[in-house]
Order: structure tokens, then sequence, then C-alpha cells
């Protein structure tokens, strides 16, 4: 499924690599004169991490053997230079000369490859010292761990490298049906199967692993089949889902965000208009900012309106349509899948416009700035805002309930009440993430609206209602906030310990305000004291009910700093 998926991505693109090709990130490239002469070293980097990426023929899949790729390779293979193991390097050197002098041989017409030759037909050691006295040869060597680190070849005056020229490339052709065909697992057509599959190596996993391997006599072989032969793959299948997923995991490519040690990929499976912008809004949804002038909440806006325009068919759609997601984790030799979506791109756009139902809270500040991206919720509940400090598995399983329209994870709710706590703040973005996980509980509890519901008689929210009152009553007495410093942890925890007391105090608060004022508040207290409890205060606010108080809390200030009748009361007076 996954790799049909995969392989259906590339014929949808129809600009990817044809088979037996790829783009390779090539950091340095050896400039020869006609004759063969070394010129110069030709730095190819971008910037620190990447390079240039140029078309030439797909690398050789290669572990432990010795197997040189055509006109491009390390700096082993190429120059024999390794820091360590001098004997493995001119192994690997001289078989990339040998078939460097094999590819000048079968073009006996192509002066490039003629003047290649000739700089191989010279001693290893006069190579390596026309090469090491270039001046910026120590830079390379301090960059060959890098995956920029390959070397190709160039003729002066000439705008493309060696590897790239297409009559030098000699693919195989696949037109043609191998005596060892058998059925692809992938196409259900007859065609000649691979023993081992392409690395498609993701952040943390080793250079060469790999989507689909098997190991030889390791409990797969069966009917005497090894390798990739237990589950055959046509070469061409093969080429198609490899060059899909290596073109999704990218350094350029949209299609793709981390979180921790996971590395997630999403496509649709058309490139219509509705498509390709699910694709660029589930990119901007995760907070990425490409350019730090880009204002986030503008581009989480214009996500919402995508998904929206798709849902209800404003933007088209058909039942064929639909949209993958794919998680993956390194895992040794291998790429573990520890995800894996596929759903209807229609029903997907509903379970974003969920999550954005799910958010939604009063916002009254001038500039509103909405908190639906994913980097911005693991944001609000961890100190300083530092994603990184998240705890593991917090952004995998937020991300996962975004997806599939399921529970936040309880961890959520439990992280941020505790930022709630250390820092004394509740923050727009903690109280949509409070109302979003209390809303998609699987219980019979009454839900709760986006801003203040008089309705609403649960504890712990009439609670948050009061302690809002409270500290209000106190900032227009006296101009400060100090229950709220002393007290907010214990009133969300433990109501009946500390709101006889807050009670008295702002009876004394009260008598400070003018008389429009003080029974503005009065009525306010009593309206909320009235749905308390017969038996008081609760003793005990569980997690989710202190949730609720956060919430009541949070709703309550927003209405009572946009009230009209408390404007009105106070400019009278």
């Amino acid at each position: 499924m996954i790799l049909r998926a995969l392989y259906d991505y590339y014929q949808r693109c129809g600009n990817l690599p044809k088979p037996g090709m790829e783009y390779k990130e090539i950091g340095f490239v050896l400039v020869i004169d006609h004759d063969g002469k070394f010129l110069r070293i030709e730095d190819n980097r971008v910037d620190k991490s990447r390079a240039k990426s140029f078309l030439v023929k797909k690398h050789e899949n290669r572990s432990s053997n010795t197997a040189a790729n055509h006109l491009y390779d390390s700096a082993d293979y190429v120059l024999a230079f390794a820091q360590k193991g001098q004997d493995i390097a001119v192994k690997h050197f001289n078989a990339f000369k040998e078939k460097t002098l094999s590819i000048a041989q079968r073009h006996p017409h192509c002066a490039q490859m003629q003047a290649l030759a000739a700089f191989y037909q010279q001693p290893i050691e006069l190579i390596q010292q026309q090469v090491f006295n270039d001046p910026l040869w120590p830079d390379v060597v301090k960059n060959l761990s890098k995956k920029y680190a390959t070397f190709s070849f160039r003729i002066n005056g000439d705008l493309e490298i060696i590897a790239q020229k297409e009559e030098l490339l000699a693919l195989a052709d696949d037109s043609q049906c191998c005596d060892n065909a058998q059925f692809c697992l992938i196409t259900g057509e007859k065609g000649e199967p691979v023993a081992i599959t392409t690395a498609t190596m993701i952040p943390g996993s080793q250079a060469t692993a790999k989507l689909v391997a098997f190991q030889e006599n390791s409990g797969y072989d069966s009917y005497g089949k090894q390798k990739c032969f237990n589950a055959p793959i046509s070469t061409k299948a093969e080429f198609a889902y490899t060059t899909a997923l290596n073109t999704l995991l990218s350094k350029d490519s949209r299609n793709k965000f981390y979180i921790g040690n996971r590395t997630f990929v999403f496509w649709a499976s058309s490139s219509s208009e509705s498509a390709i912008k699910a694709e660029q809004s589930l990119y901007n949804l995760l907070g990425f900012v490409d350019n730090e002038a880009d204002d986030p909440n503008a581009r989480i806006d214009q996500v919402r309106k995508v998904f929206s325009a798709i849902f209800s068919g404003t933007l088209a759609t058909t039942l064929d349509d639909r949209f993958f997601i794919l998680g993956l984790a390194p895992n040794s030799a291998r790429i573990a899948v520890v995800y894996w979506a596929e759903l209807p791109l229609k029903e997907f756009a509903a379970r974003i416009l969920k999550h954005f139902d799910d958010m939604e809270v009063v916002d009254t500040r001038k500039e509103k700035k909405p908190y639906f991206g994913l980097h911005a919720m693991i944001a609000n509940v961890t100190r300083g805002g530092k994603t990184s400090d998240a705890s593991p598995n917090l952004p995998e399983a937020v991300a996962k309930s975004i997806f599939s329209g399921s529970q936040y994870p309880i961890q959520l709710l439990s992280a941020c009440i505790n930022r709630i706590h250390a820092e004394q703040t509740i923050t727009i973005g903690r109280a949509a993430i409070i109302k979003a996980y209390l809303n998609r509980l699987n219980n019979n509890s009454q839900k709760i609206t986006p801003m203040l519901d008089t309705s609403n008689t649960n504890q712990g929210y009439l609670c948050g209602r009061l302690f809002a009152i409270l500290v209000k009553i106190q900032k227009d007495a006296n101009n400060i906030e100090t229950i709220a410093e002393r007290y907010q942890s214990a009133a969300s925890a433990t109501p009946a310990a500390v709101f006889p007391t807050l009670l008295n105090l702002s009876t004394h608060h009260r008598e400070k305000l003018s008389d429009g004022a003080r029974i503005y508040y009065e009525k306010l207290i009593q309206e909320v004291v009235e749905k308390i409890s017969a038996d008081g205060f609760p003793t005990h606010l569980d997690l989710q009910d202190q949730g609720r108080f956060f919430i009541g809390y949070y709703h309550q200030r927003q209405n009572l700093f946009t009230s009209k009748s408390d404007n009105n009361n106070q400019n009278n007076q």
C-alpha cells in the first residue's frame, strides 16, 4: 500500500528523473583541460550544509563491497584519498579508474571522456600532487564527512560536468523482458526483480538505510530465494518508489516535517489545484517559517481558508483524490514505518477543520494571532517556548491527533497546566489547548464554547470565573493583582481551602470602588456563587477540572476587560 502510493506519486509528478538517473549533490568539481591536465577545484556548495545538485546516473548500491559510480564519487574512489584505511582507498580508486577508462573506450569520439582518460592515465602520485596542492583542498578535507562531499569532473570552458552528459549514461533498456522476470508486487506487471533496494536516508539513519530490505539467513529466506527475491519488486517500480521518497525527503522539499527523530512526509494522489494547495497548507500548519519576515499567523489563516474551500467544495475534489502521510524513524540499517494514514482528501480537510474548531477561543487583542500551528502549540507548553524541550513523544502524539481527528494526548493537557502553574500565566494559546483537549474527551461533559458561557455549571469552570472576578476587583481597587500570583495554583487545585479567604479579602477591595462598580461586581459574584454546589466549594479539582478552571478564568477575564457595562459603570463615576 505504501509502496504503491509512492509509485503513483512518481507517475503523478512527471518531472522526476527517468529510470536509471537521480539528482545528486556534488560539492566539488575537478576542472581539467582537453589534455587531461588538472587546473583547479571548483566549489559547488550552496551553504555549509548543502551543494548544487546534478542529474546523473543513479548511484551504485554498496555497503562493504567495492562499486564505483558513473563518473562521480567520493574522495577515496576519485582520488584514492582517505583519512584512514588507505589500502581500501587505493582499491576503490582502481575500481573507479577502471570503470572510467572503460567508458572512455566505449566512446572514442567523445573529447571529454578522452580528456578524463588522459587524466587517469597519469600515475596516482602525480594526480594527488596536483589536486592536493590546490588552495581549496584543506577546506575540502575538513568537509569530507558531509553528504555533499562528492567529486566529479568538468572540461574547462564546458558548461556541464561530464557525469551529466546524456550520451555517456548508457541507461538500461526497460522495454526488454529478462529471463528471470517475475510479477512485481507493486504494479502486478512482469519485470526484472531487484536484489537490493536503493537507500533512502533520513536524519539519524545510516547512509545505507532502506525502506525495504531483507537479510540473508535470518528467517526470511524461503524456497531457496534470498534478499528481495522473497518479495519481488521490479526494477522499474523500485526506481519509481525510491525516487519518489527521496524527492519527498530532499532538503528543498515542502512535503516533509520533522518531530524529534521522526520524519514525516505527505502528499496527495493527484496534481489538481485542491491537492497542491492541501500539501502547501499542511506544510504551513506545522509552523515552518522560510523567511523571518513572514507572518506565521497570516499563513495559518490561509490554511483554514484552503481546507474550508476543499471541504465545502469551492475547491473541487473527486472521490479518487486521496491524501497520504508517512511517518519514518531510524532503526539501525533500516527505516522503520511508525505512522501511515491514507484517506480521502475531503475527509482529511474535515479533520484539519475540526482541529481549527477545537482550538478556537475568544481573542480580544487588537491584532488577533491564532495559535493553531503544531510548533506554536508545543511552544505554549514548554519552558521559554523551546519546542526542543518537549517530552520526546508529545509533538508526535499531537500531530497524529490532528491528522486522525482523535483525542489529544493527556500529556498535552498535563504539560499545559504545569506551565500555567510554573509561570502563573494563562495565554490564549494555553486556553485554546485546554479547550481543544477537553472538547475531544469522550464523555458527557458540557462542551466548552469559544467565549464566556454563563450556562456552564461545571464547578471547576465556575471557580475559574469567580477567581477572575476577584482578581479584577483587586486590580480596579489597588492596581495590583497579588492574589493571582499568590493563590492561583491553590484556587485551581483545592478551591475550598482558599476561596473563603479570597471572598473576605474581596469585601475590603470592593469598599474602595465607586458605588456603581461595587454593585456591578457584587451582582457578578452572586451570579456565579449561586451556581456553586450547596455543599460548598470543591475540596479538590482533578486535572480535567483544573483545565476547566483555567478556561473559566480566561473566559471571564476576557469578558471583564471588554464588557461595555463595566466600562460604562467606570466612566459614569
